[in-house]
């Protein structure tokens, strides 16, 4: 009980890579425990600056039952200057508790393990709310890390997409994006500059930004049937939530910090426009239909995290890929 790892992230990432399927199974039967009470997860805490007001660092406690049982952290910061730098917008650390005597056991670098989860839970929710694996034409707004996570996993899950249009403020990492999705994925994509375009004719939509306000405020912006994944939470108006099928992954964690659902919440006064969970779909008790648009926001569970961090920590022990660090506990008997 006494032992400590560190996983470093190089791992992390080869671990998912060989497992992307396996963590949207993972995270689908998260939702369900979580949905059914077997789980803690707290109000995340965020940490501001006032001299940094768009960055933050955010801990994200919570216990997940069921199969998996343990307790954790994850401690993630976003900085988006860093993309100015040329280097990733987050970094994020997971600390993992053993819930018998609440020690914990390992560390591991948590910005794919964050990602991962992420790009799985807006994958498993394009599943469950279109009712198969196919697109004519997918659409992507944002082209960053989480965006090419998403991309990764819909290909993991043999996805048959069509068209890939990609829409990015900075020409250069739509294109990037557009290369990686043509090259390691097999998917013909293109760079679209106009907002409108890209969602044009577009069966479903991946918001993967870091807006801090809505940009797209026009109720009228998306078609009845028409799949959007609210990745990035921010990025519509109120109205647009007003007048969609909303599905969160846990409705009291999204309604705040200004979410869409949270400034529609402000707007309306009520909750009446919230369908229900990803969970109560999978077990059938709501369902969406095709007379409005779908908006799907989440707003990230610890409990996930702590799940993919559970899979990554048990193989990468399994491969000796874990760096053992001895005596991390000083004292191991009272007396």
């Amino acid at each position: 009980m006494f032992e400590f790892r560190v996983i470093d992230g190089t791992t992390a990432r080869e671990v998912i890579a060989g497992a992307r399927q396996r963590i949207v199974q993972e995270v689908r039967e998260t939702y369900l425990t979580h949905g059914a009470g077997e789980s803690v997860n707290p109000d995340s805490y965020f940490l501001r600056f006032p001299a940094k007001p768009d960055a933050r660092i955010i801990a994200l406690p919570a216990y997940l039952g069921g199969g998996v049982g343990l307790a954790g952290i994850k401690w993630i910061s976003s900085f988006p200057a860093n993309i100015e730098r040329g280097f990733p917008r987050a970094s994020a650390a997971l600390l993992l508790n053993d819930y018998a005597t609440g020690y914990p056991f390992a560390v591991l670098e948590a910005s794919q393990i964050s990602a991962a989860r992420t790009a799985a839970s807006a994958v498993l929710a394009a599943e469950v709310l279109s009712g198969g694996r196919t697109a004519g034409r997918l659409a992507v707004v944002g082209a960053g890390i989480i965006a090419r996570n998403i991309l990764e996993f819909f290909g993991a899950q043999e996805w048959a997409i069509d068209e890939l249009v990609v829409h990015d403020r900075e020409a250069r990492y739509a294109q990037a994006l557009v290369d990686h999705a043509d090259s390691q994925l097999g998917y013909p994509a293109r760079v679209v500059e106009d907002l409108g375009e890209a969602f044009k004719g577009a069966d479903v939509v991946v918001l993967a930004t870091t807006a801090g306000e809505p940009y797209i405020l026009d109720p009228e912006t998306f078609a009845p049937g028409q799949l959007v994944l609210n990745i990035s939470l921010r990025d519509l108006a109120p109205e647009i939530i007003g007048g969609a099928y909303n599905v969160l992954d846990d409705v009291e964690h999204c309604m705040k910090a200004d979410t869409s659902p949270h400034l529609a919440e402000q707007l309306y006064g009520n909750r009446d426009f919230v369908t229900g969970t990803l969970a109560q779909v999978i077990e059938g008790e709501v369902a969406v239909g095709a007379d409005r648009p779908v908006v799907f926001s989440p707003f990230g569970l610890g409990v996930l995290d702590l799940a993919v961090g559970a899979l990554v920590h048990d193989e990468a022990v399994a491969a000796g890929r874990a760096t053992e660090i001895p005596g991390f506990f000083a004292e191991t008997t009272r007396w």
